[in-house]
């Protein structure tokens, strides 16, 4: 009986430091958020802004994202928080939705812009190519676990 509560005590004991490490890991390897100048300069150059809210339906308190972006003819600013996570990227989708099975359905007509590492204030470039009256949404997903994070319509 003693053996078998000290396997379950240290299994939980792993389970739970593995999905602490899954968690923080990202948090410790983030690189710096960008400086508020540099989002300011998006912001005023911006060609279409949005918000990030928490109360999205496909967002719950471990996955959502809050704040402003900004999009200029060769830059996406966000200036706000995101509840981290690995392997985020950032969609742009001709068509609002807020849940996974929404994402899935409509992900052959979005446009991948790049990756999201930050959880606090980052700028992306934006391709030339990308045409930013092709979409009027964009969306946060964990390409790792699929999984929404959040969306904000933009035009």
């Amino acid at each position: 009986m003693k053996k078998m509560l000290l396997v379950v005590s240290h299994g939980l004991v792993l389970l739970l430091g593995f999905a602490a490490g899954i968690y923080l890991l990202p948090i410790l390897i983030q690189p710096p958020a960008q400086s508020q100048q540099q989002i300011d300069k998006v912001a005023s150059e911006a060609r279409f802004s949005g918000q990030f809210r928490r109360e999205l339906e496909g967002s719950d308190p471990l996955h959502f994202a809050e704040g402003s972006i900004y999009f200029s003819d060769s830059q996406i600013a966000f200036a706000g928080s995101i509840a981290p996570g690995p392997d985020y990227r950032l969609y742009l989708s001709p068509e609002f939705v807020e849940t996974k099975a929404d994402f899935l359905s409509h992900q052959h007509r979005m446009r991948q812009v790049g990756e999201v590492n930050r959880f606090k204030d980052f700028v992306l470039p934006l391709a030339a190519s990308v045409d930013l009256e092709d979409y009027n949404s964009v969306i946060i997903w964990c390409e790792s676990f699929s999984l929404f994070i959040s969306a904000a319509k933009y035009q």
